[in-house]
């Protein structure tokens, strides 16, 4: 079987997209940059370039990001003992929720905890926002962050809030445009207007019908967001490698500049060994680059932490490496070993209800394929008839399994 490139989720119709790109909820995703505090003088002193604070926010945050999760919550506690007035605390805290979420949105067990400390947030932002001037720019950079984390859970495909998701991102534009207000901007704050000039042109470019919405809104500049976002990954302290995150998935999904989004995947993968969504977006990348041996041990590695019940390695995980291992094996004609590797991509998929994946429809081909070859018609036709009944009637995959039984037909 050839190479499968086109792997996503094949039956979505874009609505998920349209309505989380819309609420711009990507705006500032790690806010937790500028925070501040007032001594007994009433001077307000900005800690972001404090080395004291730095070291002690770094440890936090790649403790977060590697995986680390009670370490990581030890730290944002004495950090909420020391700035307990502040968004800050609440925020990171939540962050730490919503990196448990990342991996597997379809499990809801950390929503409500990741929502409630974003709601602390807010409302903590917003008695800085209202009562202190000083803190106006540092207190909307908080609100737009945790507005927007909140409008993309609910833009999740497994949540489908929408009028939730809406109002979410339209206070978290409301607070955006607040601080760039700030011309200024910092390495950190530049983060969320580099997302916003790229995807307020991308979207109306790829969803035509969504043209009239835009012209609310401010124009942005697709050129300008990358350059926006590499300065960020390269220059920030604080917002650094949410922006990477970003940089990647954009150049990777939308740019088709896939050697740089590969270098950043086997970066953060280094960088964060026990991040699970680094660890297989970096095997995701291997395998579209074609990087084998490679991409048969990181997924190998993923399907090994996966057995031993390791933290955030889950189906969803699984149905990527077992996907790539059975394409591995059945480009080198290993066909049991593929065999065994797509059916598990479709036991995963099946446990994460992902049954109009392409990881799953394109896994049933192959195996309809591979028993063809082994001369084993009735079993080919049970994996091709499945696809045709999983799949919608205007998706590749089920024209690739029409085409097929077609030609079983014919040869009997």
């Amino acid at each position: 079987m050839e190479k499968v490139t086109n792997t996503g989720r094949v039956n979505n119709s874009g609505l998920a997209i349209k309505i989380w790109i819309l609420t711009f909820s990507l705006t500032l995703c790690v806010a937790q940059a500028a925070f501040s505090q007032t001594t007994k003088k009433d001077t307000t002193i900005i800690l972001i370039s404090d080395f004291t604070v730095q070291l002690e926010a770094t440890d936090a945050m790649n403790s977060l990001y590697n995986y680390q999760f009670d370490k990581a919550e030890v730290l944002f506690r004495n950090f909420k003992l020391k700035y307990k007035w502040h968004p800050l605390p609440y925020f990171l805290v939540g962050l730490a929720e919503w990196w448990k979420i990342v991996p597997n949105p379809k499990v809801k067990t950390y929503d409500e905890k990741f929502l409630a400390y974003m709601d602390s947030s807010i409302l903590i932002a917003e008695n800085l926002y209202k009562n202190y001037p000083e803190y106006k720019i540092e207190a909307a950079f908080f609100l737009a962050a945790a507005h927007g984390f909140k409008g993309e859970l609910y833009s999740d495909l497994d949540r489908k809030n929408w009028m939730k998701a809406a109002s979410e991102g339209k206070a978290a534009l409301k607070y955006l445009e607040i601080c760039r207000e700030k011309k200024d901007l910092s390495p950190e704050l530049l983060f969320g207007d580099g997302l916003y000039n790229y995807f307020r042109e991308w979207v109306p470019e790829n969803y035509k019908s969504l043209k009239p919405i835009f012209w609310l809104f401010r124009s942005g500049d697709k050129k300008l967001g990358l350059q926006q976002l590499k300065e960020v990954s390269y220059n920030a302290f604080y917002t650094r490698t949410e922006a990477m995150v970003w940089l990647m998935r954009i150049l990777a999904g939308y740019e088709n500049d896939l050697q740089r989004a590969y270098q950043l995947s086997e970066y953060l993968h280094e960088t964060y060994p026990n991040n699970p969504y680094f660890h297989r977006y970096y095997a995701r990348m291997l395998y579209t680059l074609n990087v084998h041996p490679k991409m048969e041990q990181q997924s190998l590695q993923i399907l090994q932490l996966l057995d031993s019940g390791k933290f955030g390695y889950e189906a969803v995980s699984g149905r990527y490496a077992s996907f790539f291992l059975g394409q591995l094996y059945d480009s080198q004609r290993k066909l049991e070993e593929a065999k065994k590797y797509y059916l598990l991509s479709v036991k995963y998929s099946e446990e994460v209800e992902a049954t109009d994946s392409g990881y799953y429809l394109y896994s049933l081909i192959a195996l309809g394929e591979i028993y063809q070859q082994q001369k084993d018609k009735a079993t080919a036709k049970k994996y091709f008839n499945l696809v045709k009944k999983k799949a919608g009637r205007k998706d590749e995959a089920y024209k690739d399994a029409k085409r097929r039984l077609k030609k079983l037909e014919k040869m009997e």
